[in-house]
This record gives structure tokens, C-alpha cells and sequence, in this order.
């Protein structure tokens, strides 16, 4: 029953709007931070990791949860209009099968973003950067980083955007999640916040590695909230009742 959800989720991106948004948003965060970083040579220095730090951090925090907002919210939608919450309690399957599935389809979508961010960086440090050689391969373990701490913002934002039928306001929320997030990194406290850990894992605006020694630690947190987003879901959807 579970891959019958997840094949039904997948059958609601067919021909979807949210393929311009898939596309915009991160030419959007690019062509910002490459302005950025050839604006700023003098101090940044001419390297592909340089341009690394620039391409991820306004992505990490803002581009990457509204996004995931986005998707969440596009997949929501259809169980928040009229009755259709009753068919799904009503229907043959455990409510929380619909709510995994619709985190594989969105876990699915950030996999493709993170490799067209990754094109994106690489012909950009190509064409406008005109940078020699190809990105370091330490650029690729640290976009695969940025999956793993992006899996608790797919949870949470999934959460969100089935309590709320606003289309618009969870996607504030990750906004704002964002602002939350640049506070508590600055603060040496983003481990403790889902949405710094994708900035975390993508080592953003950093020289050093940010999880150098802290690599387990990482982990643990991404767990812990993916864990407790999980339970908190299946608890809510359990609490639900069929509406005459």
C-alpha cells in the first residue's frame, strides 16, 4: 500500500506548476550569489571553494525551506479541499503510509535540486567565474551532508502544511525558520535547530569545516529530528476523526 501512495504522490508532480519554481528559485539563489562573489574577490580570493561558500548560504537558509515549503504544501493541497480528509481516514491504509509517502516524493524533489544547485555551480564558476580546473571533490560530499540535514526541514514543513490549509503560510514559516537559523549558527547553536543543519551539512559561508569533530554529533541531531518529527506526525494523523 505504501508504494501505491508513493506512485499517487508522484502522479500529483505530472505537468506541475511547481517545476517553474523548481527551475527559478535556484538560478534565482545562483545568479545572486555569483554577483556576490565576483563582487567581492579581493576578499573572498579566486577558488572554487570560495564560490562554494557563497552559492550555498543564502540557499541553505532561505531558497532550500522555502522550496521544501513549496513542495509540501503542492502535495497537501489536494487532501485539504472539501472532504477528502475523510476518504483518506477512511481508506484502507495506516494515515501516517500517506504522510511517508509524501516524504519520499519531496525527499525525491530535493535530491534533483541539490544536483541542478550543483550544475548550476559548476557552470557558473565556469562561464562567469572562469574559474580553472573542476570544483574539489570535498563539494560533493558536502551537497550529500546537505540532503541529511535537509530531511528534517521535508519532515517538519510535511507537518506544518498538514495541519494548515494556507498554501502560503507555512512557507513563511520556513522563512522565517531561515532568519531563526542564521541567529542560532552565529550563536554556535545550530545543531540544536532543523533549519540550520542543512547550512551545516552544505558547509556554508566557512573556509574550515564546520562539522570537523562534529561530524557524529551532526548526525545525532538530524536523527533525533527526523525521529521526533516522525512520531509527532503519526500521533496527530491518529488523533484525526472522520467528519460527517
Amino acid at each position: 500500500m505504501l508504494l501505491r501512495c508513493i506512485r499517487a504522490e508522484n502522479r500529483k508532480l505530472h505537468a506541475s506548476p511547481i517545476w517553474i519554481l523548481f527551475f527559478l528559485l535556484p538560478t534565482i539563489s545562483a545568479a545572486y550569489e555569483t554577483i556576490n562573489y565576483l563582487g567581492n574577490l579581493d576578499l573572498l580570493g579566486v577558488s572554487w571553494y570560495a564560490l562554494w561558500t557563497q552559492h550555498t548560504l543564502f540557499y541553505s537558509l532561505f531558497f532550500f525551506p522555502a522550496m521544501v515549503a513549496i513542495y509540501a504544501s503542492y502535495l497537501w493541497r489536494l487532501e485539504h479541499m472539501g472532504h477528502n480528509w475523510n476518504l483518506i481516514l477512511s481508506a484502507p491504509v495506516r494515515p501516517f503510509a500517506l504522510f511517508f509517502a509524501k516524504f519520499v516524493v519531496v525527499v525525491k524533489l530535493v535530491l534533483l535540486t541539490q544536483c541542478f544547485i550543483f550544475f548550476l555551480y559548476c557552470f557558473c564558476g565556469k562561464v562567469f567565474a572562469t574559474l580553472p580546473g573542476w570544483p574539489p571533490a570535498e563539494t560533493f560530499f558536502f551537497l550529500m551532508r546537505g540532503v541529511l540535514g535537509g530531511l528534517s526541514v521535508v519532515a517538519l514543513q510535511l507537518v506544518f502544511s498538514m495541519l494548515i490549509r494556507s498554501f502560503a503560510v507555512p512557507v513563511f514559516i520556513a522563512l522565517f525558520g531561515g532568519i531563526v537559523g542564521i541567529v542560532s549558527s552565529s550563536k554556535g547553536a545550530g545543531l540544536y535547530w532543523p533549519y540550520s543543519l542543512m547550512q551545516y551539512g552544505m558547509n556554508s559561508n566557512r573556509s574550515e569545516d564546520m562539522l570537523a569533530g562534529n561530524l557524529l554529533p551532526f548526525l545525532l541531531s538530524c536523527a533525533f529530528w527526523l525521529c521526533l518529527l516522525f512520531l509527532l506526525a503519526a500521533w496527530l494523523l491518529n488523533r484525526r476523526d472522520v467528519r460527517s
